[in-house]
């Protein structure tokens, strides 16, 4: 149980005890009763709004009531004092005990700090990056996948079961057109000049190899022969191929998804037919004729019959066609038998998607709407593209991609946990600058140094005390001043930060709040410059030393368990 949520039954127990005395009704609706941080840090240490909501609906005075329920708080032997501020909130100021021994806590739960064990919590799928497979990983799959990764260890740190999910797109035109690609390329590896890559293919190196291994399995059997004879197998051999080079370009983030599912296996195991029939049975998919298009009409439109889902019924702007007029699956269609698969296996689903696929949301979210009856849960997040600069100037693009940044060349560059830190550094609907000389910048304005620089420093306190023959077997915590225990509390707001941030399913929380805490105990750190005494370690008093070790080994595992989440090492050292 965090801090929050024990005083938060604190609270419900002293509005029991107003019921019971009959200052309070009984049967109140306190759902938006909150116990959190004031705004102001000079208010106290918790606020609470129970009297704002609670007084009109009992009938009382707003002030009235919070006078009443903060002289039930004032009597808890955690509270130092309690005040009722403006119309009626109640800020509470905690004893230095109650932060000495969250400080305990934090060291007593370690890596578990601020964890949810599992009770009722639903089984959540996400899908993110899902990049057609088509080539290696490029930077604008980059943010999607961080983002996607760290939400799906947010939220199992949050107490869910998470199934990380890959959709390949396998079973549309572009992976004919790869299939075309490594045509040319097998021929290119049989000798032939194959001149300029055709607009349309795709022209990077990286399909080289992919038509060097084709030549060696099948010889010039496919040289000349019709499409139709080599486009199936070529198809799924360069797919293959490119699964196994982006799951190495993942791997480089440290990312690994739980499930790959193809499209195409979707379409031959009948999933499509599955999803339209049971749709067809609630009337909420039709035959019908689609409006022509907005504006000039195209001179060679007819209006053709198509199997139409209703999604207006469900907040669309219009029904959208599961099939085109060849009876082939639209994407949609496609898309729809996907996520009716998906429901079957997760209570809730998050799709993280590219901001430009925004115009598809609606749609997709009628469809799972339709498909559960309303009962499921369904989240698309948008992402944002990130724009790489090199001091400033747009970086180049890559050979061997053929038109954009590889991941990989990204990351070999700057690391993993640069990357990763600095795309949960921004909201990630919210536009994002890549620098590469800014992401490696040793200052307090790159968040990633200076998160990892203060875990750096707390790891070398213990060296310089083991140096100085300095043992910490306890630690006498009441050696803790004001100034340090402000530090604790700013530490123990990683639970209620946790819990916030998987809520809202905004990762990026979680490196805000560690900027934060570290921002804070750099400024404790840089106040022992010029006050020797107000050092970490003070090598002639090792009681002191002690208490600030203690003090400084909790903020290191806060930095860890939050680096945690977000796949970032917690580094000891700084070159």
């Amino acid at each position: 149980m965090t801090l929050y949520h024990r005083f938060a039954a604190h609270l419900e127990a002293a509005l029991d005890a107003l019921v019971a005395a009959g200052v309070l009704p009984a049967g109140l609706d306190r759902r938006n009763v909150t116990v959190e941080p004031p705004r102001d840090v000079t208010h106290g240490d918790l606020a609470t709004n129970a009297a704002m909501v609670l007084a009109k609906p009992a009938g009382t005075n707003p002030r009235a009531l919070a006078d009443k329920i903060a002289a039930e708080l004032a009597a808890l032997p955690d509270v130092a004092s309690v005040a009722v501020a403006g119309p009626g909130f109640i800020n509470l100021t905690l004893t230095d005990e109650r932060w000495r021994a969250e400080l305990s806590t934090i060291l007593a739960e370690g890596d578990d700090y601020g964890r949810v064990t599992r009770a009722s919590k639903p089984t959540v799928n996400i899908e993110y990056v899902s990049a057609n497979p088509t080539g290696p990983m490029h930077m604008g799959h980059c943010r999607g996948a961080v983002v996607g990764d760290a939400l799906a260890a947010l939220l199992e740190f949050s107490g869910h079961k998470v199934i990380r999910e890959y959709y390949v797109n396998d079973a549309g035109g572009q992976v004919d057109t790869l299939a075309r690609s490594a045509h040319l390329r097998y021929r290119e590896a049989l000798g032939e000049d194959i001149g300029e890559i055709p607009e349309g293919f795709y022209p990077g190196d990286y399909l080289i190899p992919i038509g060097e291994a084709l030549a060696a399995e099948y010889g010039d059997r496919y040289v000349g022969a019709p499409e139709a004879e080599w486009l199936v197998p070529f198809r799924k051999r360069a797919v293959a191929a490119m699964l196994v080079l982006i799951k190495a370009d993942l791997a480089k983030l440290g990312i690994h998804h739980d499930l790959f599912s193809s499209e195409a296996d979707l379409q031959a195991a009948g999933k499509p037919e599955a999803a339209e029939a049971a749709l067809r049975a609630r009337d909420l998919i039709y035959d019908g004729v689609l409006e022509a298009p907005k504006g000039e009409t195209p001179e060679d439109w007819e209006p053709v019959v198509l199997p139409l889902f209703r999604s207006t019924r469900f907040g669309d702007d219009q029904d959208r066609p599961i099939r085109k007029s060849t009876g082939q699956w639209t994407y949609f269609g496609a898309d729809l038998a996907y996520h009716y698969q998906k429901t079957q296996t997760a209570d809730e689903l998050i799709d993280i998607w590219g901001a430009d696929h925004a115009g598809t949301v609606k749609r997709i979210v009628a469809a799972v709407n339709a498909l559960t009856h309303g009962e499921k849960k369904f989240d698309v997040k948008l992402v944002q593209m990130v724009r790489l600069l090199r001091a400033g100037e747009p970086v180049k693009m890559s050979k061997r991609s053929g038109n954009f940044v590889t991941l990989a060349d990204v990351v070999d560059e700057v690391g993993k946990d640069v990357v990763r830190f600095t795309m949960l550094t921004r909201k990630a609907d919210a536009q994002m600058d890549f620098d590469f000389a800014k992401v490696v910048e040793a200052s307090k304005d790159n968040p990633v140094f200076y998160v990892q620089y203060a875990h750096a420093r707390i790891a070398s306190l213990h060296r310089r005390a083991a140096e100085a023959g300095i043992a910490c077997p306890s630690a006498d915590l009441s050696l803790l001043d004001t100034d340090e225990l402000a530090l604790v509390k700013v530490a123990a707001q990683f639970p209620r930060v946790v819990e916030t941030a998987a809520v809202a399913r905004e990762p990026h929380r979680i490196a805000f709040y560690l900027y934060d805490l570290a921002a804070e105990f750099h400024a404790l750190w840089n106040v022992g410059n010029d006050r020797p005494e107000r050092r970490f370690l003070i090598l002639d008093n090792a009681p002191l030393t002690c208490a600030r070790l203690f003090l400084a080994d909790a903020i290191g595992q806060i930095l860890r368990n939050g680096l945690s989440i977000m796949g970032v090492e917690a580094v000891e050292e700084m070159s």
